[in-house]
């Protein structure tokens, strides 16, 4: 499965519609502005919310939390500083880590649970100025949670650059 992001439009407050490789809106990403902690809601195409993503207030180091039906799902932080590659860790609820590293600034990043792909966020296979893909690589693996990793990560990565 593989879904199409419009890059420029990752701003709180900015919503964003996520298509699947057909052109199909597939998700909408609902930046919530004017709150306290940065906040987006990834939807389905009938409004439905999916997903809640939140800053964690009060963390040491940058974290967001990912939540589904109100209960939390992941939290996503930073896990070690390099100078080529930014490396993430996701923790699911139920002890599983997911690892995601690469370029995310670049848009070139890799998800991977125990050493085993999950999914591939990049802009090598794209001809569309400022869009990235979020290719699904397994079957059996959650999009709309891969998506929210990806929101995540990327937000985060901005987050830092900006130097908040």
């Amino acid at each position: 499965m593989r879904f199409l992001v419009r890059d420029r439009l990752l701003g709180i407050g900015e919503d964003y519609w996520i298509e699947d490789d057909h052109g199909r809106r597939a998700f909408l990403v609902d930046g919530k502005a004017l709150r306290l902690r940065d906040t987006f809601e990834l939807k389905d195409t009938q409004g439905r919310v999916l997903i809640d993503i939140r800053q964690k207030m009060f963390a040491l180091r940058d974290t967001m939390v990912i939540e589904r039906d109100g209960q939390p799902l992941a939290t996503v932080r930073r896990k070690r500083l390099s100078l080529l590659r930014n490396h993430y860790r996701v923790s699911l609820v139920d002890g599983t880590e997911l690892d995601v590293s690469g370029k995310v600034l670049d848009r070139e990043f890799a998800v991977e649970y125990d050493g085993e792909l999950l999914a591939v966020i990049s802009r090598r296979w794209l001809h569309i100025r400022e869009t990235y893909g979020v290719d699904v690589v397994r079957d059996d693996a959650d999009p709309a949670l891969l998506i929210a990793v990806t929101v995540c990560v990327i937000h985060l990565a901005e987050r830092e650059r900006e130097g908040d």
